[in-house]
């Protein structure tokens, strides 16, 4: 089938309601920042060119420059749709900076620091190995939110147009990005280098087999770190499964204990992600990241607290510590940004170890969540776990199934019946609330599933909280 053809199909003519519903169209999944897909089934080398030509066109038609900061993960499948997409952006006059196999942040980073109309990212992040993925970065480094996504998505389906034989883009790398990256977190105010390299910690460290070897590797040595480490060697073979949950991460917990390290750190493929194992070897959950860089933040700094709908109480008690307040938003890397940037927030994030810092760039970034954890155990002068035993236990369950058939309005409307007490968010999905527990029922962005997350005070009443939600939902079929 011609590309014209297959995109026209998967995308379809009704382009905002698939961007508000996240709907799955014959495998490939779309959503506001971006498209997702498996490698040889819905995303093809076909589908990457025709995206990032028509985002190149829409980027550098309305930012002013022909500059594209264009990276990409370790993934197999990488160097395939680098090629492409490095073809495409060429063909609509773009210049493309290639900073090469490297983190999401690391690229966001570099649209900011090259003034550039926009970044492709190449990276399924935490999907499975046999993903790939394109996301879209609008000139401020931020992904693109709902009504630059509609525009572009009207390039790509449009008549894309293509550059005569004298303006074909060219192409330039750069080699230093990452270095940039590092000393951009050791220059933030919250982090005293000299002080974390006195107390030279012992760390572990697992990068999944993605890009964040190199980096994570760097910043911890240049912060005077024993370094013991896994799974460096960013050939995309994944020896996990990528997402850096804590049923994922038992290689890192055995090398915690085996190094005597008082701390692990295990970032996903594209470095947005980081999370925790403390020095008994147990990983703490990737809801504790953001909680305890919060802490670091706080501590010098006032202001709000951004996360998400999905994200761990803990934060609460740790933004009620320091008298602040935390204000929730959809899901969705972007959407906690775009309302950072709003409410002037200290810091925010994501409960899945997405720690987003105002003061180097409205992004998730794994680097800049490694020196603020760091800087938090320097400052309590005590172990992880310690650390962590000050603070209630919550109990989160992550479940997910298929996505159905039937609309979910319906699920919602029952949910709300059930539980008329509850606080009511309908946001993104819907999140019902009471003062110790939470649930929230949301259609993913990123696979054709639907996610029900719940927390309470011990597993069985969170257990008992995912069960009563999922009738509605499996009554679906």
């Amino acid at each position: 089938m011609p590309v014209g053809l297959h995109v026209a199909r998967v995308l379809g003519t009704a382009a905002p309601d698939l961007y508000k519903e996240r709907m799955n169209y014959d495998g490939l999944m779309i959503s506001v920042s971006g498209l997702r897909g498996r490698v040889g089934d819905a995303l093809t080398p076909e589908v990457v060119a025709k995206f990032a030509a028509g985002f190149g066109a829409w980027a550098v038609h309305r930012g002013g420059t022909r500059k594209i900061v264009v990276g990409r993960d370790s993934r197999v499948s990488g160097p395939m749709f680098h090629r492409a997409a490095l073809a495409a952006l060429q063909s609509v006059g773009c210049h493309v900076i290639d900073v090469g196999v490297t983190g999401t942040p690391t690229v966001q980073l570099a649209v900011e620091h090259h003034h550039a109309a926009g970044g492709l990212a190449i990276t399924a992040s935490h999907n499975p190995i046999e993903w790939n993925a394109l996301k879209f970065i609008g000139p401020s480094g931020l992904f693109l939110d709902g009504s630059e996504s509609a525009d572009m998505r009207r390039m790509v389906d449009g008549d894309i147009p293509r550059a005569t034989w004298d303006e074909i883009g060219g192409i330039s790398a750069d080699d230093g990005a990452v270095e940039r990256h590092i000393q951009q977190v050791l220059a933030l105010p919250y982090v005293d280098v000299a002080g974390i390299r006195r107390r030279a910690f012992r760390v572990a460290l697992d990068c999944v087999r993605g890009a964040g070897g190199a980096i994570m590797m760097d910043l911890l040595t240049q912060l005077g770190c024993h370094i013991s480490a896994i799974n460096l060697e960013p050939d995309g073979r994944f020896p996990r499964a990528p997402e850096p949950v804590a049923e994922n991460l038992g290689e890192l917990e055995r090398l915690v204990l085996n190094s005597g390290s008082e701390i692990g750190f295990a970032t996903d493929p594209d470095v947005d992600r980081l999370a925790l194992v403390s020095e008994v070897g147990r990983a703490i959950g990737e809801d504790y990241t953001l909680a305890l860089a919060a802490r670091a933040v706080l501590k010098l700094r006032v202001g709000p607290v951004v996360t998400n709908l999905s994200t761990s109480r803990i934060l609460d008690d740790v933004a009620n510590e320091a008298g602040a307040q935390v204000i929730r938003a959809p899901v969705g890397e972007v959407n906690v940004a775009t309302r950072m940037r709003a409410e002037g927030a200290a810091i925010g994030g994501e409960g899945n170890g997405g720690v987003i810092l105002t003061e180097l760039h409205l992004g998730r970034d794994a680097p800049v969540g490694v020196a603020l954890i760091l800087q938090m155990l320097l400052d309590s002068d005590t172990s992880l776990s310690e650390v962590v035993a000050r603070y209630p236990r919550y109990s989160i369950v992550k479940d997910k199934l298929d996505r159905p058939t039937g609309s979910l309005d319906a699920v919602y409307a029952t949910l709300r019946r059930e539980f008329p007490e509850a606080e009511v968010d309908t946001q993104d999905g819907l999140r019902l609330s009471w003062s110790d527990r939470w649930v929230h029922v949301r259609p993913s962005g990123t696979e054709p599933i639907v996610r029900v997350i719940a927390e309470a005070p011990t597993l069985a009443e969170a257990r008992d909280l995912i069960s009563h939600s999922r009738k509605p939902l499996d009554a679906l079929g």
